[in-house]
């Protein structure tokens, strides 16, 4: 099984990229359930909710990891939540960076916030080019300083989907 997850600020293209490589590539999706959770519970979220969001993204990866498809497609993981987490409370729960680092990933997607304009979809709130890049350098150092695999994205919409659909199939056709 090949591990790949979209991460970055928001609104660079992670969820955007995650359904055309699963059109491309098959394997299973999961989709990032902190959508989902302000769907329902809105946007004033508290770091109790946190916990919650983080939890059911964990356990939605975990599941699909025991279905062990050749391709797991990650459109965020518990990485988004750290940060997001440390970002607007100052903390985040301690379980969450050793449950990251507990899983393997074979690559990270890491989607650069220039290139493409900022969708307001109501539940972003960071349309400042500015707080979207602290949020990409934030994302790069954490992955570069646990030595995770990764590769940068940038570009307009089609240079992430070439760079991305290219980067996968070497993934998949790797020996």
């Amino acid at each position: 099984m090949k591990v790949v997850v979209l991460t970055g600020p928001e609104s660079s293209g992670k969820s955007w990229l995650a359904q055309r490589l699963s059109e491309k590539f098959g394997g299973l999706r999961v989709d990032e359930y902190v959508r989902e959770y302000c769907a329902l519970h809105g946007t004033d979220t508290t770091l109790a909710d946190v916990e919650v969001i983080a939890r059911e993204q964990l356990r939605r990866e975990d599941a699909a990891r025991g279905v062990a498809p050749a391709l797991l497609l990650l459109d965020t993981h518990l990485l988004s939540n750290l940060l997001w987490s440390r970002l607007l409370f100052g903390t985040a729960p301690a379980w969450l960076e050793p449950a990251l680092l507990a899983r393997r990933y074979d690559l990270h997607l890491l989607l650069d916030p220039r290139g493409v304009a900022w969708q307001d979809d109501g539940q972003r709130c960071q349309p400042e080019l500015d707080a979207r890049l602290a949020f990409f350098d934030c994302c790069r150092d954490w992955l570069g300083d646990h030595d995770q695999p990764v590769l940068e994205i940038a570009g307009d919409w089609g240079a992430r989907q070439d760079a991305a659909l290219a980067a996968v199939s070497r993934l998949l056709h790797e020996a």
